[in-house]
């Protein structure tokens, strides 16, 4: 197999690209370097197109090694055919290339190998030639031998037939076919055996719909419910197409026209169909998941990159009943600085006032300028006690709904008990909360992304899959964003390009034992960060206020000499000219000059020096938006249909979208009620965090759910 080729075509990528994209990554080299640092010699590839590079090349490696495996042991058996050898070299799958083996593969004991060890291949091959110079009852007669266990008659035929059938179903072209026009014509059936609590699966208890039609929502939900043995699945089509295409071959001109059509009917629903069915699903879900897996991604992608509130002092809220609510005061660097619990949802009426007197002269103390309240459990009355205390005080705090799953998750694990040995579980929550809406993705980074609420049946998928693929997101977006090395946390290092865990630990005992770095190159000092780690890890960490003016940049070490001649011929000063100044100054710079004289030096790298230049260190994030709270409606209860409502978009699916509405139950906006026209993405369209507004058109208290539209707001 040509991988390069094969990649090139699958991935419709030039072939130079891949080529060298896969050189890279075979050389230790990770995708946000090759991505950012080495886009002309990939061609300008993406971090998405490296990432699915990477992704298919494990894909086909593990193929090729499968194939070659294959090729031996059919070769050892001296079965092998220039035929069956270009066939299994053509083989585009797993599946393709197991089909194509299986005549060939060592078998367990089988009804047909069983029948072969009493000698009756030769009865076998009689009916399978189909000349009956003898009644197949008098031609079984010869096979009848009580010491090789074939005791009778029959027990001979069957013996014959059970080989032949097993002939039958190794046949790849036969399984193909078999799977093609189920595929296509076949129907996937559910019935309910059983209900949970919710009925959740009430939509599947009678259910039917085309194979080949039936979208990745669907088959997930019904796998979830046969998973709690609330379905039970099972599959219906007409088998007397496939009957008939195998019997093109077994009963032309055979005199056993009745023994023949057994042997196809035992092949099929014995050995062919519950296999392929198998696979059938197998490829249905492999295929659900993986776009599963895809608006996984895109969902902790846009969450990730929520932009951040920089520079604000936020006051966490964790809201609660039974424990109270705990709050938390972070200043604008992420520190806290005082928690506390208040009770002002529980207790009667003075006992409320006195708290909501002590909750007031705190807020007043410490000058919060936004409140981040988490979504959970008596959101919605803390949230009327707090804006209360606001309007009443004339406070200049403005308050967002965060979303607290999660939140737990953090709040309990080894990480925070680091983070605050001398805070208990219950009061690190509301610090989270804070730090969410400060700046997501360092809170985040925190947290294993399945535990963040954005995810479509996570918990059925692959897991391994899905951890690698979640990794790769997160990896992807904190290098995008780069990190201040003086600041970062262990856990936004241990994604930086070329940093492992060990070299995150040993960049925080550099800074304790030696304070803050000055320059990049002051990494290579740090135990066990070697060139190689240096070169991959340098551009993706800033050094503000060091003594080194382009490390606040994201130009890399390797272009510093390139970038000072530009600033020193431009005589731009990059941390005190303004960006206006420095596109002034710009203007003149003859860019096409510059790169004949510097034959080494890339266009795209040049561009992305320049867009450095002018705004050094940018955040790739824009400035928050916050949805407003919505007054007439504190729960699900208070909804009526036809009501207009903001809401924050928490979860993308690919059948709809759940809005948080602060109702303390998401809301969901089919794809169908997303706009007045055929939308194919929602995510093309909208993302995580987004401020939206939707018209309720559905409720139901009983089950909890909720119906809203975005098309019908007008």
């Amino acid at each position: 197999m040509n991988i390069i080729a094969t990649l090139s075509a699958q991935l419709n990528l030039k072939e130079s690209s891949v080529s060298a994209a896969v050189a890279l990554l075979d050389d230790g080299n990770t995708v946000p370097f090759i991505a950012r640092y080495r886009k002309e010699v990939t061609g300008n590839l993406t971090d998405t197109d490296l990432r699915k590079l990477e992704e298919r090349l494990a894909y086909l490696r593990n193929l090729q090694e499968r194939m070659d495996t294959v090729l031996a042991s059919i070769e050892e058996q001296g079965k092998l055919t220039e035929e069956l050898k270009q066939a299994i070299e053509n083989a585009a799958t797993l599946s393709e290339l197991e089909n194509l083996y299986r005549p060939y593969k060592p078998k367990r004991k089988t009804r047909a190998s069983i029948a072969k060890e009493k000698g009756l291949d030769e009865l076998a091959e009689y009916i399978k030639k189909g000349k009956a110079i003898l009644p197949l009852e008098v031609k079984a007669e010869e096979f009848v031998n009580p010491e090789k266990g074939v005791n009778n008659v029959e027990e001979a035929i069957q013996g014959a037939k059970d080989i032949i059938a097993e002939e039958i179903s190794d046949e790849a072209e036969y399984r193909e076919f078999g799977k093609r026009y189920v595929f296509h014509h076949g129907f996937l059936c559910s019935k309910e055996i059983a209900k949970d609590e919710k009925d959740t699966y009430a939509n599947y208890a009678s259910y039917k719909e085309s194979i080949k039609t039936l979208p990745p929502h669907r088959l997930l939900a019904i796998n979830r419910g046969e998973k709690e043995k609330c379905l039970k699945v099972s599959f219906e089509y007409d088998l007397e197409p496939i009957a008939s295409h195998i019997g093109y071959k077994y009963l032309s001109k055979n005199d056993f026209q009745e023994v023949v059509k057994d042997i196809i009917d035992d092949a099929l629903k014995r050995l062919i169909m519950p296999s392929l069915e198998t696979e059938i699903w197998n490829d249905k879900f492999e295929v659900a998941e993986d776009k599963s897996l895809e608006v996984f991604k895109a969902n902790t992608r846009s969450l990730l990159l929520y932009p951040p509130l920089k520079g604000k002092r936020v006051f966490g809220f964790d809201p609660g009943i039974r424990t109270g609510c705990k709050w938390a005061m972070v200043n604008v660097n992420g520190l806290y600085e005082e928690v506390g619990v208040s009770f002002v949802t529980r207790g009667d009426h003075d006992s409320i006032e006195r708290e909501k007197a002590k909750l007031a002269s705190v807020l007043m103390r410490l000058k919060p300028d936004y409140i981040a309240l988490g979504n959970g459990t008596a959101s919605r009355e803390s949230e009327v006690v707090l804006r209360g205390i606001i309007k009443d005080k004339g406070l200049p705090i403005k308050i967002a709904i965060v979303s607290e799953s999660g939140a737990s998750v953090y709040s309990a694990s080894a990480l925070a008990e680091k983070e605050f040995p001398e805070l208990p579980v219950e009061k690190r929550s509301a610090i989270s909360l804070a730090r969410r809406l400060q700046d997501p993705l360092n809170e985040l980074v925190k947290i294993d992304p399945k535990s963040i609420g954005v995810g479509q049946y996570q918990h059925d998928m692959n897991q391994k899959k899905l951890e690698t693929s979640l990794h790769a997101v997160v990896e992807d977006c904190v290098n995008a964003v780069g990190a201040d090395l003086n600041t970062a946390s262990v856990s936004i290092l241990e994604y930086i390009s070329g940093i492992t865990p060990t070299l995150a630990k040993n960049i925080h005992d550099y800074l304790k034992e030696n304070g803050r770095f000055k320059n990049r190159e002051n990494l290579k000092k740090v135990a066990k960060l070697g060139p190689k780690a240096f070169s991959q890890c340098a551009g993706f960490l800033r050094i503000y206020d060091g003594d080194e003016p382009l490390d606040t940049t994201g130009i890399h070490p390797e272009s510093y000499e390139v970038a000072k001649e530009i600033l020193s011929s431009t005589h731009i000063d990059i941390l005190r000219d303004s960006v206006e100044e420095k596109t002034d100054k710009l203007a003149s710079f003859n860019k096409a000059a510059f790169l004949k004289t510097h034959p080494s030096l890339g266009e795209p790298t040049l561009d992305d020096i320049l867009a450095e230049i002018i705004r050094p260190g940018r955040d790739i994030r824009e400035d928050a938006k916050v949805a407003e709270l919505n007054e007439e409606a504190r729960s699900i209860e208070d909804l009526k249909v036809g009501m207009i409502l903001q809401g924050t978009v928490r979860n993308i699916m690919d059948f709809g979208m759940f809005v948080d509405i602060n109702v303390h139950v998401d809301g969901l906006v089919h794809i169908s009620e997303v706009a007045n026209k055929f939308v194919r993405d929602i995510s093309s369209m909208y993302a995580i965090g987004d401020i939206v507004k939707v018209k309720v058109i559905g409720v139901d208290t009983a089950k909890k759910r909720i119906s809203l539209s975005i098309k019908q707001v007008g």
